[in-house]
């Protein structure tokens, strides 16, 4: 049942005055169920009772807190129909991308609480006392991860599921020990309570601590502020656009105790083509990249948004495959009414860029909030003295870079602000010839793919999703796969201490197996007192 209040920990609550609704963008109308955004006091009182909640669950086992997350997907599962229901009428998408998202995040749920269960992922470090060493003897030292506290996440607009409520930052937060206060996304309210009904009652059926999590409502940016802004939150995870994320990040960093900002924003991910791949493949290429730019109506933040080739047959024939392929595309529903006027408008500004010129787009009506794709091309010349073609177009949008020669795809590469992902298309021979520009792109990116498209995250140990500056705030940390946990943890040194009175991950007896790093060798065995 959807309520349209604030979880404050376990308890329902409504004390605000401003409420609102979310849309149903298929049909152009508002949904039924009115929200109440959350007030000062509801906030202050969600931090408190997580700041409190923090100092029992951060020492909660791991073996308890996997116990936890995978009560957390099972009552993800039971929410049933009416989560698919409340998922696809608020946002627009199928209902066949709404239950793979759910099983997406099921299983990073699932992911988190096997790394927990075997342990090792808090890095313990130990280096024995030697009280013979000279001329100085050497003192007990000994390192692991510990949560930092409590977590704000924002929920994603264009992942009601994964990225939001239960996704990827919730469970990685609440894995290493940290509380959750969840800033539901306005557009999909509905389906993000009723996966906070979800998480609340896995932590009641497991034990967890009242305000392990809380769940928040809020339709402008008065929610966020403040508690982006509360002495008492300790981080914050972000899936949007550069200007919601740069925002949080101004305003942590002008605290008295500044925070991170852990924030995904966005990318172009740029599509290097080679010269001999085009040669062989151009027409099947045209075809492949028209679906994945058209995928999700283009509203994922891996979406190909900059096709880069240098003149040639090849290239010619690629640029007319991909302009038809887009030209027979039935338009998609969009997230929202206002991400499809944003979407229309700043791809029509583009389109009207000088230089600019339009090789394929869907001419035909299109209905209310869908969208039309469109792929325009220019020189590189022209693109790397044109600031405005540099910024993410969000929808299905690409365009075409085409360089003289190997020395302007350089410049093009080297024009390139941080990015999520690049992709390198060519053959095995050729690649060795692009050193230089391979280089270069791994300079700026968290993910470089060869030969395939970048929309797609494989969620696993060895994902990065994250890159420099602008595509997130922080590019050593990724968003998306176990390490995320890495986020939300800080080291903390013990120096001789007695064994009895370490953490059990530090103590002598390896009582629950875990991997260590002991005076500069891997090893699950005990270690000897001294």
């Amino acid at each position: 049942m959807i309520t349209g209040k604030n979880y404050i920990g376990n308890k329902l609550s409504a004390t605000g005055n401003s409420t609102f609704k979310t849309v149903n963008p298929v049909l152009n109308l508002e949904n039924t169920t009115l929200f109440h955004e959350a007030s000062p006091s509801e906030i202050n009182e969600a931090v408190a009772i997580a700041s409190q909640a923090y100092r029992e669950y951060r020492q909660v086992s791991g073996s308890s807190k996997a116990l936890f997350l995978r009560a957390i997907a099972t009552e993800i599962e039971a929410l049933g129909d009416l989560l698919i229901e409340t998922y696809t009428s608020e946002s627009g998408l199928p209902q066949g991308r709404a239950i793979g998202e759910r099983g997406r995040t099921m299983g990073q749920l699932q992911q988190f609480a096997t790394l927990l269960e075997e342990g090792s992922w808090v890095e313990a470090s130990m280096d024995t006392a030697q009280k013979d060493r000279r001329p100085i003897p050497k003192v007990d030292m000994r390192k692991m991860l510990i949560a930092t506290g409590p977590v704000v996440v924002f929920g994603a607009s264009n992942f009601p599921l994964a990225f939001s409520t239960a996704g990827g930052d919730t469970a990685a937060a609440l894995a290493a020990g940290c509380p959750v206060i969840v800033k539901a996304h306005p557009m999909h309210s509905g389906t993000s309570e009723l996966v906070a009904s979800a998480i609340i009652k896995a932590a009641n059926d497991t034990g967890m601590p009242e305000g392990v999590f809380s769940h928040l409502n809020g339709k402008g940016i008065a929610v966020g502020t403040a508690l982006v802004q509360h002495p008492d939150v300790k981080s914050v995870a972000f899936t949007g656009s550069l200007k919601g994320g740069k925002a949080l990040f101004d305003l942590a960093n002008k605290r008295p105790e500044p925070i991170p900002v852990f924030a995904e924003m966005g990318s172009l991910n740029p599509v290097v083509l080679l010269p001999e791949i085009l040669e062989e493949k151009a027409e099947e290429l045209g075809t492949n990249y028209a679906n994945s730019i058209m995928m999700g109506s283009g509203q994922f933040c891996t979406n190909p948004g900059l096709l880069i080739g240098i003149k040639s047959p090849g290239l010619e024939r690629f640029i007319i495959s991909l302009g038809t392929a887009i030209s027979q595309q039935e338009p998609q529903c969009m997230l929202h009414p206002v991400i499809a006027s944003n979407y229309n408008n700043l791809s029509d500004q583009m389109q009207q860029e000088s230089h600019i010129n339009t090789v394929g787009q869907y001419d035909k009506s299109v209905a209310e909030n869908h969208s039309r794709a469109r792929i325009t091309s220019i020189s590189a010349q022209e693109f790397i003295s044109n600031p405005t073609l540099h910024q993410e177009v969000f929808g299905p949008y690409s365009l075409i870079i085409t360089c003289e020669n190997k020395q302007q795809l350089q410049e093009v590469v080297s024009s390139l602000e941080g990015q999520l992902t690049a992709t390198i298309m060519g053959t095995n021979t050729e690649v060795t010839t692009y050193k230089n520009t391979i280089d270069t792109l791994t300079e700026k990116v968290g993910r470089i793919l060869f030969n395939g498209v970048p929309t797609g995250v494989e969620v696993c140990p060895s994902m990065h999703h994250g890159g420099p500056f602008p595509a997130s705030t922080d590019g050593r940390f990724t968003s998306v796969g176990t390490g995320a946990i890495k986020r939300f943890v800080r080291p903390v040194c013990f120096q001789n201490w007695p064994s009895s009175l370490l953490p059990q991950e530090l103590q002598n007896n390896n009582s629950i197996g875990l991997f260590r790093y002991i005076n500069g060798n891997y090893s699950r065995e005990n270690i000897k007192p001294s």
